[in-house]
Formats: C-alpha cells, structure tokens, sequence
C-alpha cells in the first residue's frame, strides 16, 4: 500500500489545501493528513478542532472517492512522523517560489535524515495560490468575507472563534 503524508498547521483548514488533499489522494491509497501541533506559530484553532476541521472533511472525501483519508496530530520531527505512519511519501503543496525555497532546504534535510522517504511537490491550483491561513485569519479578523477561502464548517467556526 502507498501512504502520503501531508503535514501542515491548517489554522484554519482553506480550499486550498482541500485542493491538494484532493489531488494528492489520486498518488497514494492511503493519505495521512498530519495536523502539526507547532506551538512557535501560535495557532487560532486548538489542535483539537483544526483535527475536527479535517476529520470532516476527509470523511466527504473518503465517502466521494472511496481512498483511506485519515488525520494524524504531530509534535515531532516530519521524518518520523512519515515513520511512525508508514508513509513512503511526503507531499507538499507550493504557492509560490518562496514556498519553494524554505521547501527546498526542508527535503534537503529529509533526505540527510532518511533518503527513503521522497518527497512530492503539487502546485497549487492557479485559483487557489493567494489563499494562506494567515491571510484569511486576518481577513476574518477584520470582518471581512472569508468564505470563498474555506469551506462552509471551517467559516462558521473562524466566524464563532472571533465572536461573529
């Protein structure tokens, strides 16, 4: 069996990343959506709901396609996160060429620390490339309309979260 990992914070969970999540489930038959805990970032959400967020999601997505799509919450290095999941991929997605750059060192130092574990790189889909979390975290902050960026559930929960 072929396991993906994607990692990433989803504070909050975007159609971008739905994007990838889609996509990459078409390279695996198994993909593991790793919530990283990263306290340094400070997210909005707890790990508990950026988890629910996902589990969601994946559940739609498992029911339409029929691929095994699970959520795994991490705190410790991505290689052994793959380990500990048997992943045999690490898949990422890539907005831009500074998304690429930091994408690059980090499957420099994958590699040095286990060469067996390849990385993929999809590009975000060309509607989807300006959404980043950070930036609809701040747009709902300030009362604007997110929901074009995330999916309905993960709106109204930015929108209870701020108090809307």
């Amino acid at each position: 069996m072929r396991v993906g990992l994607y990692p990433g914070t989803f504070d909050p969970m975007t159609y971008g990343h739905t994007d990838i999540i889609r996509r990459a489930t078409a390279l695996v038959d198994k993909l593991v959506i790793g919530v990283a805990i990263n306290r340094d970032k400070g997210p909005l959400f707890s790990l508990e709901e950026r988890v629910a967020m996902l589990e969601a999601e994946c559940q739609a997505l498992s029911s339409d396609t029929g691929i095994i799509c699970v959520v795994h919450p991490f705190e410790n290095l991505l290689i052994d996160c793959a380990h500990d999941v048997g992943a045999q991929l690490i898949i990422r997605g890539l907005r831009a060429v500074a998304d690429f750059e930091y994408e690059f060192q980090m499957v420099g130092m994958n590699r040095a620390l286990d060469d067996s574990v390849e990385t993929v790189f999809l590009m975000a889909d060309a509607r989807r490339q300006a959404i980043a979390s950070k930036l609809v975290k701040e747009i709902a902050r300030l009362g604007g309309d997110v929901s074009k960026f995330v999916p309905p559930a993960v709106n109204d929960r930015l929108l209870t979260k701020l108090g809307r």
